[in-house]
This record gives C-alpha cells, structure tokens and sequence, in this order.
C-alpha cells in the first residue's frame, strides 16, 4: 500500500472510531484490496466488520441483494449495480457505512462491449450514496490500484461530510 493511502486509511479510522459507526465492503474487481487497506490500521476491528468480495453476478445477487433483473439491464459494471451493492453491503454485513467497487480491469474488452479500465465506485448509507466512473486503462495492475485509492479517498470525503453535519446538528 502507498503511503497517501495509510494515511487515508488512518484519517477513515479516526473518524469512525469517533463517531462510533461502523463500515463494510462489497469488491468485485477490486477482489479486497479495498478491505486490506481499511484493516491495514490497527483497531479496525472496532469499525470494521468485514467484506463480501462478489466477483460474479450470483454471489452480487444472493450475498448483496442486487436484483438480477437489474444485473441484466444495466450490466454488473453499472452505477446502479455499485449503488446497489452498498445497500446490500450496508444491510448484510449490518453496517452504518459501505464502500463498493464494481468493474472491468481488463486485460481485455468483456463480452458486453465494457472498455477496459471502467469501474464504478459507490459508497455511503442504505440512505444515500457518492458515486464515481473511473474510465482509464493503465493495464490490470494500475486500474486495481486506482480504483481501491480512489474508493478510500472518496469514503474519506464522504466520512468528512457526514461527521461535520452531525456536528452541526
């Protein structure tokens, strides 16, 4: 793990070690890269409960609750498909939080015409949700590694938000 990334790590732990909430992980191309780097802190087991790697459809369906009808419309590598699986995340794993990766890291262009380098990114609440697109291909190795950076940088950020409007509250 990079060294921006043990810091965005240690920031997410702070912050959620504080506000006493919880966070789980749904990864599908990502394959836990996510989790290492939210458990690479110690005491994450006070805030971290655990993943649901759902690198296939079935496992997405019958661990996360994404609806298969949802699956074959929009296709796994789908906003809504990310979205999806931080509610299930969030309801499975029964926690406050969820970060979720669904993607294509290549090497190759899937079956259904998905480029290389596209990934979507959620996370959030049952309630609400941040999305990102990540459409970039620097080989198999690169996009994993973005996509688990930016999924933890975007958390942060929407930890941020979230902790600063409870205070306000």
């Amino acid at each position: 793990m990079d060294f921006e990334s043990k810091i965005i790590s240690r920031e997410i732990s702070q912050l959620l070690w504080e506000s006493e909430k919880t966070l789980s992980t749904a990864e599908s191309c990502t394959g836990g890269r996510v989790a290492e780097a939210v458990m690479s802190i110690p005491g994450a087991s006070k805030y971290y409960k655990g993943s649901v790697v759902a690198y296939v459809n079935e496992i997405k369906e019958s661990l996360l609750g994404v609806s298969h009808q949802l699956l074959e419309e929009k296709g796994a590598v789908s906003e809504d498909v990310a979205i999806e699986m931080v509610k299930g995340a969030c309801k499975t794993l029964n926690t406050n939080y969820a970060i979720s990766v669904t993607g294509f890291a290549g090497p190759t262009t899937s079956e259904e015409g998905v480029p290389v380098g596209t990934i979507w990114i959620a996370c959030g609440t049952i309630e609400k949700q941040v999305t990102m697109k990540i459409q970039e291909d620097f080989g198999r190795d690169i996009n994993l590694a973005i996509a688990a950076k930016s999924a933890m940088k975007m958390f942060y950020d929407f930890l941020l938000e979230e902790c600063s409007e409870e205070k306000e509250s």
